[in-house]
């Protein structure tokens, strides 16, 4: 849909000159915050130094538009997301330079997912360690010949919710998934999985191809290649977040659902971008706190009520 001026001036302009920045070092919160706080004065005023009311919080504008926001970026999350990026390619690349000199320091054992903080390291490599934390909220390992996956503490089945066995281990020998293979037919040792392991993740582990001449490789879970994206870990990363700060509360997600098919068919119309805005229901904490004074100023307060009870 097209976008109004000052949509495009935010996204071309405002949010890209720190990119940068956020793809090396893990910027503190404060920083984000006077970002998003310069973004936000700008998109509600209309002149230099002007304090406006902003009628909806810089939460919901970081929304996505499906869901009723503007698609602005939450930058500490996008954050995240560009260092996960130096991680992956720490994974990928590990004969490039950098690599190399970050190994020799900081994980001699040669796996940047199971290294850890230490006293003395450098600002750098602590940014990295927090992209290595989302990698791993959408990482997945393709089994090749199973000697380098663990079965179970390494994330290897495809699956949303978990990507590890939720049979419980109980003692069980096993460690690597190569050795759930059969020797002879080079396939799975059938009866063995069904003996280790619950129902539903023997009907995962079957339906899985394998492969022994190929090493295994980490790949991306929520992409049909298994290629990493900063687009798609933002998404990951930002469902995350929601998901935790939901923990405890009513699911409603057939009501997500419908209300984001209708946000879609909203902004499909064929109107300018300024009148679609005003779809978007101001919060209430912005209203309750002007309603007393609104009543007080002719016609402000019936306006001002109609929005509550329309909300």
């Amino acid at each position: 849909e097209p976008l109004t001026g000052k949509e495009v001036l935010i996204k071309a302009v405002a949010q890209a000159i720190p990119t940068f920045a956020m793809g090396c070092f893990d910027i503190t919160k404060d920083i984000c915050d006077q970002i998003s706080k310069l973004i936000g004065k700008f998109w509600w005023s209309s002149q230099d130094r002007e304090n406006k009311m902003h009628w909806v919080s810089w939460e919901k504008l970081t929304l996505p538009k499906s869901q009723g926001g503007l698609g602005f970026r939450d930058n500490p999350t996008f954050k995240l997301a560009m260092l996960a990026k130096q991680a992956w390619r720490l994974v990928h690349d590990p004969t490039s330079l950098c690599a190399q000199v970050l190994r020799a320091k900081y994980f001699p054992h040669g796996d940047v997912l199971k290294a850890s903080s230490r006293g003395g390291m450098s600002y750098t490599w602590r940014s990295i360690l927090q992209g290595v934390k989302v990698l791993k909220n959408g990482m997945i390992w393709r089994v090749g010949n199973g000697s380098s996956v663990k079965i179970w503490e390494d994330p290897w089945l495809p699956r949303e919710w978990t990507r590890r066995p939720i049979t419980p281990r109980r003692g069980c020998l096993l460690n690597t998934v190569g050795e759930l293979f059969d020797p002879v037919t080079e396939g799975w040792d059938e009866p063995l999985v069904r003996q280790t392991f619950f129902e539903e993740d023997v009907r995962l582990i079957l339906s899985l191809p394998t492969h022994p001449e190929l090493d295994d490789v980490v790949a991306w879970h929520y992409d049909p290649k298994g290629m990493f994206t900063v687009r798609s870990a933002y998404k990951v990363q930002r469902e995350h977040d929601q998901r935790l700060s939901r923990r405890g509360g009513a699911s409603s997600s057939g009501s997500q659902v419908m209300e984001g098919e209708h946000w879609k068919a909203l902004w499909k119309l064929k109107c300018p971008g300024k009148v679609k805005h005003l779809f978007m229901a101001p919060d209430p904490k912005q209203l309750s706190c002007l309603s007393g004074a609104a009543q007080e100023r002719d016609g402000f307060g019936y306006e001002m009520r109609g929005l509550q009870q329309a909300r």
